[in-house]
């Protein structure tokens, strides 16, 4: 699974990363979280406002820190099928 947060340096950014981070070790995922700080690429992904979560390619979320049950789903799903 890859996971980016995308924000040039803004608080939330970070507090979204390490949400990610503490969902994952809670439920025992092995993950690594990449936060991409260029705008030209944060830009190539379409979006507006940060902070954003792209997983596998596909941004699942712009504009502010998700909720813990929207990180839980997110990798709930994307590990269905996986062992």
């Amino acid at each position: 699974m890859d996971i980016k947060v995308l924000g040039a340096c803004c608080g939330n950014c970070k507090i979204t990363r390490e949400l990610i981070e503490n969902v994952a070790q809670a439920k025992g995922i092995a993950l690594e979280v990449e936060t991409v700080k260029d705008m030209r690429d944060i830009a190539a992904y379409g979006v507006m406002s940060t902070p954003a979560v792209v997983i596998d390619g596909k941004v699942v979320h712009a504009g502010g820190v998700p909720g813990r049950d929207k990180v839980e789903q997110w990798l709930s799903s994307a590990t269905v099928g996986q062992s």
